[in-house]
């Protein structure tokens, strides 16, 4: 008989924000599904944003764990109970929110040093770097968590690779990310925070974060090879083959509870939502959602609902609640804006829920390429006061029925049917979920004092 394993035991350490905290969940279900234990660590009022989904999940027979520490938040320099980045009164206060996340290490090297069965590895958020030295002190392998897709990932990575950015000093000098498949030009002000553009403390933050990927065991990606193949397979020669894209994890949920209730609660009725919906034409209303550390500025947020509704085309715009755009919510009820564009319009202010924020990011960036050489398509960020009538074109050319919106939906349509298969049994995603648990369990196997036991003359097993 072969050596039977110890049962293996992931636990998982997600950023305190919606992107992260909603995949992470979804992670720890598709593992139990597989038979393997999972601790899902986060603070208590992140706890009760999943807790009824969790119980669900228990209660269904799959081996999940919540566990919850207690974030300093005002020992950081952060107000009562702001533990989540859509919490934070301002992005200046981003490095005391890392400084409190930071003084996690030590509860938490704690709690790991008391869990049974032994955790087998730690799947982080890129922005807990002192996950790496906790790794270490227990000897097991780090994992990094990305909720975006491979296509972004290359683009960070060759850019610190080749120190491209580094060298320009204007925020709006355009550069070509060098050593992908396409051509694709940015600009500095369009780099992510990991990327080099911030400066003080949070640069050194930023630089521990990119040293601590270096060191990681490998990645775990919400993305599909369907998807980008060009850039997973790329993005696998750049991290030696330790990546594994099992996404996108939202299709785990079957149930329309699990799917309404990942993350806050909703700031809509659902009924009245569907009740909407269901009065408009099949595949007639543009959905727009920003997330919910949306940057636009308010006067940019303002254009976009007045280029929605220059469309002409049913729409549902998700906003962030008011405390983030003040203005907006004034325009909102001194233009009584809602009440002239009730007919075909649908404001909701706060939560919605959101499937896939790694789709969400790459239909952007396949939008732009589908679209090159024309003009008056909105890049990734909106500036000036044209912008009412590049979304009013943006969203006709899509939505019209021409061509070029046509050919767009259709290959959107034909990549959600990839996506589900991928997911199944069988499909790219669930592959590769099988490769990294037997991936993990060889590690673990490696620590051990191997028996070899043979079966026949030519058989040996482990």
């Amino acid at each position: 008989m072969a050596l039977q394993q110890h049962q293996l035991h992931f636990v998982l350490l997600p950023l305190m924000a919606q992107g992260h905290l909603i995949p992470m969940i979804d992670m720890a279900r598709l593992f139990a599904e597989r038979g393997v234990i999972v601790t899902v660590i986060t603070t208590p009022l992140n706890a009760l944003r999943f807790k009824t989904i969790i119980d669900r999940a228990v209660e269904s027979g799959l081996p999940i764990r919540l566990l919850q520490l207690r974030l300093p938040s005002v020992e950081a320099g952060l107000p009562e109970g702001c533990e989540n980045v859509d919490c934070l009164p301002s992005r200046e206060m981003m490095t005391n929110f890392f400084t409190a996340t930071a003084m996690l290490q030590e509860p938490l090297e704690q709690l790991l040093g008391e869990l049974q069965p032994v955790p087998s590895c730690i799947i982080s958020a890129m922005a807990f770097p002192w996950a790496a030295e906790t790794a270490r002190k227990f000897q097991i392998p780090r994992l990094v968590f990305h909720g975006t897709c491979c296509f972004s990932l290359l683009c960070c990575h060759n850019i610190l690779q080749y120190k491209v950015a580094e060298s320009i000093t204007s925020e709006s000098e355009a550069f070509v990310v060098p050593g992908l498949p396409d051509r694709i030009e940015i600009t500095k002000s369009m780099l992510p925070g990991n990327l080099p553009q911030s400066s003080g403390d949070l640069k050194n933050i930023r630089d521990q974060v990119n040293e601590a990927e270096l060191t990681a065991y490998g990645v775990v990606v919400n993305s599909f090879e369907e998807l980008e193949p060009k850039y997973v397979e790329e993005y696998l020669k750049a991290k030696s083959g330790k990546v594994w894209c099992i996404g996108p994890v939202s299709q785990c949920n079957k149930e329309i509870l699990d799917k309404a209730e990942r993350g806050k609660k909703a700031s809509i009725d659902e009924k009245q939502c569907l009740n909407w919906l269901d009065a408009k034409e099949p595949a007639s209303v543009v959905y727009v959602c920003l997330g919910s550390l949306c940057r636009l500025t308010n006067s940019e947020m303002i254009e976009l609902g007045l280029g929605l509704e220059a469309s002409g085309h049913p729409f549902v715009w998700v906003i962030r609640g008011g405390e983030r755009y003040p203005e907006v919510e004034k325009w909102l009820a001194d233009e009584e804006f809602e009440e002239r564009t009730k007919d075909r319009g649908l404001v909701i202010k706060g939560w919605a829920p959101q499937s896939n924020s790694s789709m969400r990011n790459w239909l952007h960036k396949f939008w732009e390429l589908e679209s090159a050489g024309l003009d008056d398509v909105p890049g990734s960020k909106l500036e000036g006061g044209e912008n009412i009538g590049r979304v009013e074109k943006a969203v006709n050319r899509v939505m019209d029925g021409g061509d070029v919106g046509e050919e767009t939906r259709r290959r959107v349509r034909e990549l959600g049917e990839r996506a589900r298969k991928a997911m199944e049994e069988g499909g790219s995603s669930y592959f590769n979920m099988t490769l990294f648990i037997q991936d993990i369990m060889q590690h673990q196997a490696s620590k051990e004092l191997p028996i070899y036991v043979t079966t026949t003359k030519d058989e040996i097993f482990f």
